[in-house]
């Protein structure tokens, strides 16, 4: 069931970027849940972009794979390009929630953001960039509070499964827990896995600027959280981890960030005790350790230059050994691929006091799903503006920027992920 629609805007949601690789898979979803709906509450939705001819191939394509004819003929194309702030403020002023598809959203994120909150529409992207989310929440938090629009990033593989797999794990505990080890694994086909471009130019320009994300966070003066309990140790750059059985190395994505994020809101907000946390990726054998070593290098010194960065940009395929690739990943490598993030907890049994002596209780959950850079991020964004749509009145506050969890935690957001592609679960401990 979706919110009613307001007299001044005929869309629930409008999905920017709908012709982008990513955008794409986000339509077809969209599509499947509004057709999941009661009449009576249907979810009414638009596509938006630069290209209108190009977004009505989408329909056209999406209407195709999912012998849904009507989608060429009853959804809505609106034109609109972030490089003319009009046409942002026309499209989000038709709108109840914006899902942002447009990526580097380092270079295309805040008009958006910005356009969202002055014309009053919640705003969800899949942005695994921590320079970008955390400089939205840094400059635009009061404003979108003011407004009453909420601004939710990361809300795709990067990172729902982490932030509300901790919140998962919480819930199972009994006791305080007070640290979590997070180990993600990517298992695929004969065909392997591969990303799309946009992903690798994020990852080249987040890493070249990386002294900007520390001069970010000075900005916000705030102190280190509390450590609650015993202090966890962290590993090794690459070791072996008996727990995954293979070799790991800290994962460089966005989790940690968002992760540390969301301890504070809570912290601060809610008076919740922190929970320590570290997010490490399995990288297989001894081959796979030496042929990261090797491009580590290589990619650590050319994003220091503008010519290495460029040469990066144009031939992600090759320095990303084929991880990487403008074609993005084919059906069959998406239908093969699937993830597990298992966490390994740790804490104070009930009556236990944290302040005395090693934690005493462990825990182990996971959450499992479905190719994670499409597939799960596509089911993730898409389930959490149902909930935002249906569950508003349990957000925190009356808008603002948020985390995941910060955003969705008295929500049933967690409960809608079981139904699709993302399971959570709670694991015996060996």
């Amino acid at each position: 069931m979706a919110a009613a629609v307001t007299s001044s805007r005929p869309y629930h949601i409008i999905i920017f970027g709908a012709t982008g690789f990513t955008g794409q898979f986000v339509v077809e979803e969209v599509a499947r849940c509004a057709a999941e709906s009661p009449d009576g509450s249907r979810l009414k939705w638009a596509v938006a972009g630069r290209s209108r001819q190009r977004l009505g191939e989408v329909l056209t394509k999406a209407s195709e794979r999912l012998s849904m004819p009507e989608l060429r003929t009853d959804i809505e194309i609106i034109v609109a390009d972030v490089s003319i702030e009009e046409s942002l403020a026309i499209m989000c002023q038709q709108g109840l929630v914006i899902l942002n598809c447009v990526g580097p959203y380092r270079f295309f994120g805040e008009p958006v953001v910005k356009a969202c909150v002055e014309n009053g529409a919640h705003y969800l992207d899949i942005c695994g960039e921590p320079q970008f989310l955390e400089r939205m929440q840094l400059e635009y938090h009061t404003k979108a509070l003011d407004k009453g629009v909420y601004v939710i990033g990361s809300c795709g593989f990067d990172s729902i499964p982490a932030d509300l797999g901790i919140l998962y794990t919480q819930r199972q505990f009994k006791g305080t827990l007070t640290a979590v080890e997070g180990f993600l694994n990517i298992t695929s086909g004969p065909a392997g896995s591969s990303g799309h471009d946009a992903t690798w130019q994020s990852a080249v320009h987040g890493f070249a600027d990386s002294g900007s994300l520390r001069q970010l966070r000075k900005k916000f003066g705030q102190k280190p959280l509390p450590v609650v309990g015993a202090k966890v140790k962290k590993r090794g750059f690459v070791f072996f981890s008996k727990e995954m059985e293979q070799y790991a190395i800290p994962f460089m994505g966005s989790d940690p960030s968002v992760v540390r994020r969301t301890q504070r809101h809570l912290y601060e907000e809610d008076h919740q005790s922190p929970v320590q946390y570290t997010a490490y990726v399995g990288i297989g054998g001894p081959f796979s350790v030496i042929k990261l070593f090797c491009g580590g290098l290589l990619f650590w010194f050319m994003v220091k230059f503008s010519l290495g960065r460029k040469l990066l940009t144009t031939f992600p395929s090759f320095f990303s050994f084929g991880l990487f690739t403008k074609s993005g990943p084919t059906t069959k490598q998406i239908e093969d691929t699937c993830f597990s993030l298992t966490f390994f907890g740790e804490g104070y049994s009930e009556g236990t006091d944290p302040a005395q002596g090693r934690p005493n209780t462990k825990i182990c959950t996971q959450v499992i799903g479905a190719e994670p850079g499409y597939v799960a991020t596509v089911s993730a964004i898409v389930q959490a503006a149902l909930t935002l749509l249906n569950e508003l009145h349990s957000l925190p506050r009356r808008g603002g920027v948020y985390t995941p969890r910060a955003a969705f935690h008295k929500t049933s957001l967690i409960e809608r992920l079981q139904n699709h592609s993302i399971k959570f679960s709670v694991k015996s401990y060996n």
